[in-house]
């Protein structure tokens, strides 16, 4: 009707301008629905746990080389935090547990710098045990996993004592901060075996909650918060981390011979014979095994509750012996090592689609079809058809990257 009362050219403009107007209209819907689909809020547990485990088999299938790099850079930015704590509780007089408060809060520098800038840290990988435990990866790379980086975190951790000592740091406020060095070491290389693991096991339970509360957040911010409180709680309440004293111990080693340091502490050489290399693997030796009993726990509690059930088959296949385990756990047979048809034919269908080109490009086009010789219900079928990787993975364990990068293409393509 508009039309009809336009001359010739007002009409060519307009059907130019048409393609262009569709296109805004479509770039409109597009945003309105990113919009509803934004997600500001924190994870929940149940996908803390999946993205704890994908972490895992991430962690144990890297490269050395990377690895150990990375390893180098926690030691030394953990220690970076021991530095800071160090020098901010040096000549306090603001009560004992507002000293203690204070110096947790600066310490939390190095796990932030841990978690957002990346790196590997020994007792944050305690978490691992969840990947294991799921089938996901094998117990030599654990152990190989936690084998390089230990030894990476001393060497970082070493380094960072010889550029400090070098520094003279610790003669800053006539040698105090030295000698508040000194006495933190000297405390450290004193604890006896069992308050030694006990610290260790308290510590590691902070710092892999610090760490598990990390997977839930969505922005940078929400990390620093989630370290800030568990991380200041396990330093002011004294409790021992392996990584943090491979800087404390040998630095008050390196100074304990520094005779300014020995009068601002007021003690004697006789007083720090401790501080020397069996003092440090006394303290190191208790420490790092409450460090694993710590973080292992927290990592296998939550896998019971969140994964136990998804992951049971898996865990079974790759461990046959826990197949009673399961059956004491009360799960279901089809948990517990023996897959229902349904589940064999996903796995099926998912390894054909990941090795075969030419199947997966059938499944692409006419999924329909394709499905037709697979024994699987309308629900497996909505959920291969809509990408619906959630699903998926809750019945077969998590996907091999190829296949979820692939899946979540054709969702965004709406090809399905």
């Amino acid at each position: 009707m508009v039309r009809s009362n336009l001359s010739g050219k007002e009409t060519q403009a307009l059907e130019a301008l048409e393609p262009r107007i569709a296109e805004v209209s479509r770039l409109q819907t597009a945003l309105e629905e990113l919009k509803k689909s934004a997600v500001t809020d924190c994870r929940p547990p149940a996908e803390m746990a999946v993205k704890m485990e994908a972490t895992g088999v991430t962690k144990a299938n890297g490269d050395i080389l990377t690895i150990s790099l990375l390893g180098i850079l926690a030691g030394f930015f953990i220690g970076l935090g021991a530095m800071f704590c160090t020098l901010v509780t040096t000549d306090i007089d603001i009560g004992f547990g507002l000293s203690k408060l204070l110096g947790g809060v600066v310490f939390c520098l190095g796990l932030i710098l841990v978690v957002v800038a990346g790196a590997e840290l020994f007792t944050g990988n305690a978490l691992m045990v969840g990947s294991q435990f799921s089938g996901k990866i094998k117990l030599t790379q654990l152990f190989q996993n936690w084998g390089i980086v230990y030894f990476t975190n001393l060497i970082g951790s070493l380094l960072l004592v010889l550029v400090v000592f070098y520094s003279n740091f610790w003669g800053l406020n006539a040698y105090k901060v030295g000698a508040n060095a000194l006495l933190i070491a000297n405390a450290k290389v004193s604890l006896a075996f069992w308050p030694a693991f006990a610290r260790g096991i308290l510590c590691n339970a902070l710092v892999c909650l610090a760490v598990w509360l990390c997977f839930g957040a969505r922005t940078t911010v929400d990390k620093i918060f989630a370290i800030l409180f568990p991380i200041t709680a396990f330093v002011a309440c004294g409790f021992e981390h392996s990584v943090a004293n491979m800087y404390f111990i040998p630095m008050g080693i390196a100074i304990a011979g520094q005779s300014e340091v020995l009068n601002a502490a007021g003690v004697a050489a006789s007083q720090v014979a401790n501080l020397n290399a069996s003092g440090l693997i006394g303290n190191l030796i208790p420490v790092t095994l409450g460090n694993i009993v710590g973080g292992s726990f927290v990592g296998s509690m939550y896998w019971l509750i969140y994964l136990r059930k998804e992951r049971a088959a898996e865990a079974v296949a790759a461990r046959p012996w826990m197949t009673n385990v399961f059956r004491k756990l009360r799960l279901q047979p089809q948990q517990a090592g023996y897959l229902d048809a349904e589940t064999k034919a996903l796995i099926s269908v998912l390894a054909k689609a990941r090795d075969d080109n030419a199947f997966l490009a059938k499944l692409a086009d006419n999924p329909n079809q394709t499905l037709k010789g697979y024994n699987l219900t309308p629900e497996a079928k909505a959920a291969l058809e809509s990408g619906d990787i959630r699903w998926l993975e809750s019945r077969v364990g998590v996907l091999d990257e190829p296949l979820r990068t692939w899946l979540t293409s054709r969702l965004a393509q709406e090809k399905w």
